[in-house]
């Protein structure tokens, strides 16, 4: 359990193929899953317009780069996904979490490790259905996954030791710098970040200031990014999903309360940089 050789990463949005890149990229063969074959292709093609960053800055070969995509395995396919470790991707849901994982367990023998990127969802919670919740760990990436160094590693109440230490373990074979974070809703970065989101859009409703205004200050305050393009590059759906979980699971806290802004954008279809549109146009 401890040696993982292999990777597989469910979701191919835009946090599911940054992790397959990482892992192409540091020497795994990775299975790359997705029920819609467009969302596939687009991956595929940011995985290779990704390396080819890297070699037009002289930090990967041309040679390196296509023996990474060469480990690269694409697939609609549910029943090939199998190896050492699995990393959902996909939508903030607890119900579609724990569906998720209860297939894939069924899959794979009783040493494959399961992880979750959720950003918000108690991974005590996520595991409690499924066979074998030893093998079930919170690896939580953040965007874009190729650059960004911190990786959160949370242990739920049935979490192994062992698996915990050979999640961190990959984190570090993969350049990152992994950190332990207790089962709590927001684990710490999210929890600490989303009153950076909450509290700007509370500016906004109140007519205090526009999000451009926000954003200028806080980034000439020193802020690589404001908060309303932050929440563009994250996905406004995906932030304002997080918002809701941490909420609920903070039982309606009113400093985690989600902003009718927000909703108005997720209701409208402006997510972001992803749709082309959020708080501002792409």
């Amino acid at each position: 359990m401890n040696d993982i050789q292999t990777l597989a990463v469910v979701g191919a949005g835009t946090m599911g193929l940054g992790i397959a890149q990482l892992g192409i990229q540091h020497g795994l063969p990775t299975i790359l899953f997705d029920l819609n074959p467009a969302a596939l292709e687009k991956a595929q093609a940011a995985i290779a317009a990704g390396l080819g960053k890297l070699v037009a800055k002289s930090r990967l070969t041309a040679d390196a780069r296509d023996a990474a995509l060469a480990r690269l395995t694409a697939t609609t396919d549910m029943g090939v996904v199998q190896a050492d470790l699995i990393i959902e991707a996909v939508v903030e849901r607890l119900d579609v979490k724990h569906q998720l994982f209860v297939k894939l367990a069924a899959l794979n023998g009783p040493h494959t490790i399961l992880a979750s990127n959720t950003s918000s969802l108690p991974i005590t919670q996520l595991a409690a259905p499924v066979p074998n919740p030893e093998r079930v760990v919170g690896m939580h990436f953040f965007n874009p996954a190729p650059l960004m160094p911190l990786v959160e590693v949370i242990s739920g109440v049935a979490t192994a030791p062992a698996v915990a230490d050979a999640v961190e373990a990959l984190a570090k074979r993969l350049g990152k710098t992994p950190v332990r974070a207790a089962d709590a809703p927001g684990f710490i970065v999210n929890r600490v970040a989303r009153h950076y989101y909450v509290e700007s859009l509370k500016i906004v409703e109140e007519n205090v200031a526009s999000f451009e205004v926000v954003d200028e200050l806080l980034e000439a305050s020193g802020f690589k990014m404001g908060p309303f393009r932050l929440m563009d590059l994250i996905g406004v759906d995906t932030n304002f999903s997080v918002t809701n979980a941490m909420f609920a699971s903070f039982n309606q806290d009113a400093k985690f309360r989600p902003s009718r802004i927000q909703q108005q954008k997720v209701d409208a279809g402006h997510h972001g940089r992803k749709s082309g549109r959020g708080f501002y146009t792409y």
